[in-house]
């Protein structure tokens, strides 16, 4: 997994994607579905249909970098919502990358005693 810079935003295309697309046809649906400028150094997360295939394009400044991952068991947990984007920090970008549910965490207890 790659760490993106400081300060950089991780936006989520919500509803399907047509994972035929490449780096151009993801480009263009984040400038024009939303929004954003994809050349923005943000990163656009895009899930397909079945769920278990997720893409993620980015400019590193020098161009633009095109991830994809596929989960072997589960899927990809998206928000509801059919259109639009949502915001993700780095960390639930990270949760979300593992299979993990990043819009609940399930923290571990917290010990009561020291000694």
């Amino acid at each position: 997994m790659f760490a993106p810079p400081a300060g950089t935003r991780v936006w989520i295309a919500a509803g399907v994607t047509d994972m035929r697309k490449g780096m151009d046809g993801l480009a263009a649906l984040a400038q024009t579905a939303l929004s954003e400028n994809p050349f923005s150094g943000h990163i656009f997360a895009f899930r397909g249909r079945r769920g278990d295939l997720v893409k993620l394009l980015w400019f590193d400044g020098d161009g633009l970098c095109l991830f994809a991952k596929r989960l072997e068991r589960g899927h990809f947990v998206w928000p509801q919502a059919t259109s639009g984007s949502v915001a993700l920090s780095a960390a639930q970008l990270s949760m979300l990358l593992e299979g993990i549910d990043w819009r609940r965490p399930v923290r571990t207890a917290r010990p009561q005693l020291a000694a």
